[in-house]
């Protein structure tokens, strides 16, 4: 209340009190009056009398004692009234300000939340469509621009845009090696380099892991999708500098423009631009490629191998072909390579080439791979007891490195054997190079483990890899089998002869068994065996052959021994 208001309050609370006080007064008197004139005897006439009396002197007094207090009572009323109504308008001015004062701390607490959600709102946005290591557009926000690209281009049929999807090369090798830290970092670096490399108008994205998207609006061409593409690429082969460590890395590019097809969804143009990319990673990484219809075709057939290998395990299509591996001196079969076989319902006999590389990047080769080892043991176990002087019978079965690299490996192995019934010493388990020096470590432990349980193990393609003769010192190995490659020159290249030679020696020095693959010539058997080689197999011996046709040679053999 302001001291005006208080002043004026005070000021009507007196003059109320002073009006009651005056009509208090008039009516005492007018009582005192009436009090004396009763005691001259009758009142009520001395009363009518002295007020009906016409007499001029007194009636200005008997008026003013008549309607005095009537007068007086009407304006203390009033008074009173007007006090009343001061100090409820008072009241509610006080209320109303009171009220005023509280809206005001209400709008301010609202302002207040009002901005606290719109901040809310902003991160909630900010989260749902921006990335939060790099802060570039997610895939959510990247693939809603590329459908309103892809409304805006029927409305505009000449608009063309690109989109470029990129992959880190070898990046899972950086962040297992180095620790997902300095991964994050690298993928920050990256982040950064490509929004320099495009123009204002386009949108890099990262969509999750090492791959990242561009959107190159209004795209003028091949040439210029191309010549984002290589400076991209540049700009990736520059060193990037992460926690005082220098890592270089590169980026394979598939790319799609919008013109190559007609596209109804943005999905399935990331679609096509995702399988250029793996054909750019598959022509040796740090390049690009730019999608054509030939590629999703040949995606689909794909898609569709790996359909047909699942339904392959289940329905028991694969097959194991037999090819003999003999002793070059004697000539006497010792052993079989197996290979696996697909017989498709549909497309007939099929090879690993066909389908191995399918299976290898689906994880579909670990059960066909356990299963070709589990069948080849148990046919060789069976071919040991089913004839006379071949109890020990070998079989040499190619295992893949994601094969290999299983934890429960070794005990798949142990199952195998003894579910199966086959010596441990029967087995040979050939693995290539890489498979040790990738790896060496694990690869030495599960070697030496499988050595322990008398299992043999062979290096197949001796002389195509890494050759990396140290490891032969230092792994439990016990037979190199020479590459086709080199038998093939064997007469012809004096180099691949000599080198032939010296694997030759190399083996017999450190106590290994020595095969060699793709024996085709009468020609090329005497020179190997000129060579002193130990085992030998090859169309000339035989092609392989299923179980039946493995059978009639046993036969045939055993009969020209009885001979």
């Amino acid at each position: 209340m302001s001291d005006e208001d208080s002043i004026d309050s005070r000021a009507n609370e007196a003059l109320s009190r002073a009006a009651l006080y005056l009509v208090l007064l008039a009516w005492v008197l007018l009582g005192v009056y009436i009090l004396l004139i009763s005691q001259s005897g009758d009142v009520g006439a001395e009363v009518l009398k002295y007020f009906i009396s016409l007499e001029q002197s007194g009636i200005r007094y008997r008026a003013l004692l008549l309607l005095g207090p009537f007068v007086l009572t009407i304006i203390a009323y009033l008074i009173n009234e007007k006090t009343k109504l001061f100090r409820k308008t008072h009241l509610t001015e006080e209320k109303l300000r009171k009220r005023t004062i509280e809206l005001e701390r209400i709008n301010l607490r609202l302002m207040q939340e009002s901005k606290a959600l719109e901040n809310a709102e902003k991160q909630l946005t900010r989260q749902a469509f921006y990335d939060a290591l790099t802060n570039l557009p997610n895939r959510a926000l990247f693939m809603d621009r590329l459908q309103s690209s892809l409304e805006q281009k029927k409305r505009y049929p000449n608009y063309v845009f690109a989109v470029l999807f990129l992959d880190v090369d070898r990046f899972k090798v950086i962040n297992d090696g180095l620790g997902h830290f300095i991964g994050d970092q690298l993928l920050i670096l990256i982040s950064q380099r490509l929004k320099k490399c495009i123009r204002n108008v386009d949108t890099v994205s990262r969509f999750g892991g090492d791959e990242f998207a561009i959107f190159m609006d209004d795209a003028k061409g091949v040439d210029q999708v191309n010549n984002l593409a290589n400076r991209v690429k540049d700009d990736m082969r520059l060193p990037f500098h992460v926690s005082g460590r220098e890592i270089f890395a590169s980026v394979s590019v598939g790319i799609i423009l919008s013109n190559l097809r007609d596209y109804s969804c943005a999905e399935e143009l990331i679609r096509d631009a995702d399988i250029a990319m793996y054909q750019a990673k598959a022509r040796g990484k740090s390049c690009h490629v730019i999608f054509d219809s030939s590629m999703h075709a040949e995606a689909e057939t794909v898609l569709w191998l790996e359909t047909d290998l699942r339904r392959a395990l289940e329905n028991n299509e694969f097959v194991v072909h037999y090819q003999p591996i003999v002793s070059v001196e004697s000539g006497r079969i010792t052993g079989f390579e197996a290979l696996m076989r697909w017989q498709h319902p549909d497309r007939g006999l099929l090879y690993p080439l066909d389908f191995l590389m399918v299976a290898e990047e689906t994880g579909l080769i670990i059960p066909i791979g356990q299963w070709v080892i589990r069948e080849a043991c148990r046919q060789v176990r069976l071919w040991q007891d089913q004839f006379t002087g071949y109890r020990d019978l070998t079989v040499s079965v190619n295992v893949s490195t994601k094969v290999f690299s299983q934890p429960d490996f070794y005990d798949v192995v142990v199952d195998i054997l003894h579910d199966t019934g086959l010596a441990a010493g029967s087995l040979r388990l050939e693995i290539i190079e890489r498979m040790l020096i990738d790896n060496p470590e694990p690869a030495a432990a599960l070697l030496k483990r499988l050595q322990d349980l008398r299992v043999r193990i062979d290096i197949d393609d001796f002389g195509t890899g890494y050759s990396a003769l140290n490891y032969l010192r230092h792994f439990p190995i016990h037979g190199l089998k020479i590459d086709r490659s080199f038998i093939n020159a064997l007469i012809t290249d004096k180099n691949n002869a000599a080198i032939v030679k010296t694997i030759i020696a190399l083996s017999r020095d450190l106590s290994l068994d020595v095969i060699a693959e793709g024996i085709e010539t009468t020609e090329q058997m005497e020179a190997y065996k000129a060579l002193k080689g130990g085992f030998a197999q090859g169309f000339l011996i035989s092609r392989p052959l299923e179980g039946k046709g493995i059978e009639n040679m046993f036969a045939q053999e055993a009969l020209h021994t009885d001979i």
